[in-house]
């Protein structure tokens, strides 16, 4: 595999090149619901009016150690790499119907094969077992268990996933298993999908159907993975599937996901399943950047942050996230109030083992709501790279939320700055240590942070930018399937075996 071909410092420690756009490409962060904004929007290269944070911090020139118990793993999902979007019994997503239209993946890419995960899943948990890791982020793909989103079981599809969670118990790797990564099955979607009500029953039925086939062993179960992506992303814009692009449809999806959610919490306590249960919320530290810039920064910490962790740990919603002023949701919040019927709320909060957060990195805010770059960004222009807005994230949580359950990162990563992928990929292993050190000095701070899962474990399909965004600490051959671990994996096994993450050499 070729080199790393730009012999540069790390990204965040080198100048910004002038960016005119927000991509959504990746996905992986809804920048895009703070002020409604379009890809034409300009995002605009500021000064921040302070620093984010009200003191510098180094890192020390010792390692910095992690408890004995700490969780070290790495994380996928179903889509994204497990291909044979056909065999036995799968029914079609709706991306699988969105990748098939041309133009809205790059390359035209679909789903099948990616990352071929069904057909390898073993060559795939010895990789993860010679690694080191102690615990493997997988998603259930729900159209293999219910191929048209209700009904009868698709046993085949319940079968595979028994094979995997046996496989990893017998490496001694412990099961995180996501419920909803995204895949819809398409006749739920073409009935409304998210934007109404009976998805939320109709997800807590399949989420039943899991937790007895899979419950007798002692899993993470997490329910929805990022439901302001979906939300945002999916039905407020064109960029992912189902590429709805209407904006009450969006803050619907918002609750109806966040409903489907509290049922099947509750739905599991009343399962008798073993492990915890908790969902996944990608978290965006969001910092006034210019004069006048506080009030829609606060605003838009609630479209990012606070609609999400408000419900689901307190049982409200915030009520400057919807409405027509700077840094807001442009939706009609009496419409969202309407769909929040009695009993919602108190099923939304139900209380949790643990929440997954998933964090990317940070963004700057402007006196008219819209995105601004403040960090350097990665080659996914959407994200911003800084690794103390982790620090930011996970202490905001403590203190913001003092009867939070303990926490656990689940995603956090960044892509090869080439298509075809290499595996000498230093920019990742700096991006990675940086990272870690922040969430060594959490727990340091006295943050319950009991876990950390790198995305991704694999290159794969990555959503809208299809096999052109590479993200994995393990390169795989798209034309051979070979899989070869990259310098930051054989790190990262390092990492794990010494509980430590070691100063920049």
């Amino acid at each position: 595999m070729p080199d790393h071909p730009r012999a540069t410092p790390r990204a965040w420690d080198v100048p910004m090149d002038r960016r005119a756009a927000l991509r959504l490409g990746g996905g992986l962060v809804a920048l895009g619901a703070l002020a409604a904004c379009t890809p034409a929007e300009r995002t605009d290269t500021v000064t921040p009016t302070a620093t984010p944070t009200a003191t510098a911090w180094a890192p020390p020139a010792q390692p910095m150690t992690f408890p004995a118990a700490f969780v070290f793993g790495a994380a996928t999902s179903a889509f994204q790499v497990e291909g044979s979007t056909t065999a036995d019994g799968r029914g079609p997503s709706i991306w699988d119907t969105f990748a098939a239209v041309p133009g809205h993946i790059a390359g035209g890419a679909t789903g099948d094969p990616a990352a071929d995960h069904y057909r390898r899943w073993e060559q795939d948990l010895d990789l993860m077992s010679d690694l080191g890791l102690r615990s493997y982020r997988f998603s259930v793909a729900w159209p293999r268990i219910q191929p048209t989103g209700s009904g009868p079981v698709n046993q085949p599809g319940v079968d595979f996933y028994r094979r995997l969670v046996e496989g990893l118990g017998e490496r001694g790797i412990a099961p995180a298993i996501t419920l909803y990564h995204w895949d819809l099955p398409q006749p739920l979607q073409d009935v409304g999908g998210w934007a109404v009500r009976d998805t939320a029953e109709r997800f807590v039925d399949y989420a039943g159907i899991m937790f007895d086939a899979l419950g007798d062993a002692d899993a993470t179960w997490l329910t929805i993975n990022e439901p302001k992506t979906t939300a945002s992303v999916g039905y407020g814009t064109p960029y992912h599937a189902p590429g709805v692009a209407d904006v009450q449809q969006q803050v619907a999806a918002v609750h109806h996901q966040l409903l489907g959610h509290g049922l099947a919490v509750r739905r599991f306590r009343e399962s008798g399943a073993l492990g915890g249960i908790g969902i996944a919320l990608n978290l965006l530290p969001v910092y006034p950047a210019g004069m006048g810039a506080e009030a829609p920064t606060t605003r838009a910490d609630a479209v990012e942050n606070r609609l999400y962790l408000d419900p689901v740990l307190l049982g409200t919603y915030p009520d400057d996230a919807i409405g027509e002023k700077a840094g807001q949701v442009h939706a009609d919040p009496a419409a969202f109030q309407a769909l929040v019927q009695a009993g919602d709320l108190d099923t939304i909060s139900e209380p949790l083992d643990v929440l997954a957060v998933q964090y990317y990195g940070v963004a700057g805010i402007d006196r008219t709501g819209n995105v601004v770059t403040i960090a350097p960004q990665s080659d996914a222009e959407w994200q911003q790279v800084r690794p103390e807005g982790l620090y930011d994230v996970l202490t905001r949580l403590t203190r913001d939320y003092p009867d939070a359950p303990p926490l656990v990162v689940t995603e956090n990563g960044i892509p090869d700055p080439t298509a075809a992928g290499t595996t000498q990929d230093d920019e990742r292993t700096e991006f990675l240590r940086a990272h870690f050190q922040q969430a060594a000095r959490a727990i340091q701070d006295g943050v319950d942070l009991r876990a950390y899962y790198v995305w991704s474990l694999l290159d794969n399909f990555e959503w809208a930018e299809g096999l052109t965004q590479r993200w994995g600490l393990v390169h795989v051959d798209f034309d051979t399937q070979e899989r070869t671990p990259k310098a930051s994996a054989l790190w990262y096994r390092d990492v794990i075996a010494a509980g430590a993450v070691p100063p920049a050499g």
